[in-house]
């Protein structure tokens, strides 16, 4: 029965008056003492109680002397209920979106924890429906992979950078082979993971051992054109490196003081 108060009590109704709409549906027409006494309503508050109930339209009087109640049926409430936040949801849906259009592009959400993390990013993924573009590494794909996969057979290009998982396949899929995931893992301390959807939005969230993930979702415009346009600097470099072979591309930087730098994050020795 507690069960049964709770679900009533997220629809608005308090706990006397569930205990009271339960107590006539078990027993009906009865009057507001007897229901009082069946319900355990106190017996000072149980009028008050009902007229809450009339006025949801939960309850209804028989005339009768004295007078009684009876309840609406349980089908016939529940249909009501579901109506009425049916109808609640279609005017916040129209008007809060409404409002929501007013507010500034530039707002940027800070999102922390692993799991409110990924379910940001396959609420992205979800959301598309021009192109995605990612950046991801192995122990991620997983929770998002289905999502992917049902994206590119829908027909919305995904274009994705994976770090490990050279058997994964995401879309039109670069793998970062050309060195090892250690090198940017280490420079970025962390795992820097990107979900761009439509040049609308972005979510650039860094998984790091040990550490909670944390991330930032946006509409900025700048920091959706940086993010994408990161992701495609790095497919070109991996199919350049695949032209010329590592071993010419880590020539190009590995005894380059600045270059060192640049890709490694350390300084050079």
């Amino acid at each position: 029965m507690d069960e049964i108060y709770k679900e009533l009590q997220k629809l608005g109704f308090s706990q006397y008056e569930c205990k009271a709409y339960i107590g006539l549906l078990k027993q009906s027409p009865i009057t507001g003492y007897e229901i009082s006494k069946r319900s355990g309503v106190p017996r000072s508050m149980i009028y008050e109680v009902l007229g809450k109930l009339l006025d949801k339209g939960a309850v209804y009087t028989v005339p009768s002397e004295p007078l009684t109640y009876s309840p609406l049926p349980a089908k016939e409430l529940i249909t009501r209920l579901r109506n009425s936040f049916e109808q609640s949801f279609d005017y916040l849906e129209k008007n809060l979106s409404a409002l929501e259009s007013e507010q500034q592009v530039d707002v940027v959400r800070r999102i922390s924890t692993d799991e409110l993390v990924i379910t940001e990013m396959v609420d992205m993924i979800n959301k598309a429906r021009e192109e995605l573009w990612l950046s991801i590494w192995q122990p991620q794909i997983s929770f998002i992979k289905q999502d992917v996969d049902k994206r590119v057979k829908e027909g919305v290009p995904v274009f994705s950078m994976l770090f490990g998982a050279p058997d994964t396949e995401l879309g039109a899929t670069t793998h970062h082979d050309y060195m090892s995931p250690k090198v940017a893992e280490e420079r970025m301390s962390g795992r820097l993971t990107i979900v761009s959807r439509d040049n609308e939005e972005v979510l650039i969230a860094n998984f790091a051992p040990n550490t909670a993930a944390w991330a930032i979702k946006t509409q900025d415009p700048a920091l959706v054109l940086v993010a994408v346009e990161y992701i495609r600097h790095d497919i070109m470099f991996a199919q350049l490196v695949k032209e010329v072979g590592p071993e010419k591309a880590e020539a190009v930087w590995i005894n380059h003081p600045d270059l060192f730098h640049v890709v490694t994050g350390k300084r050079f020795k």
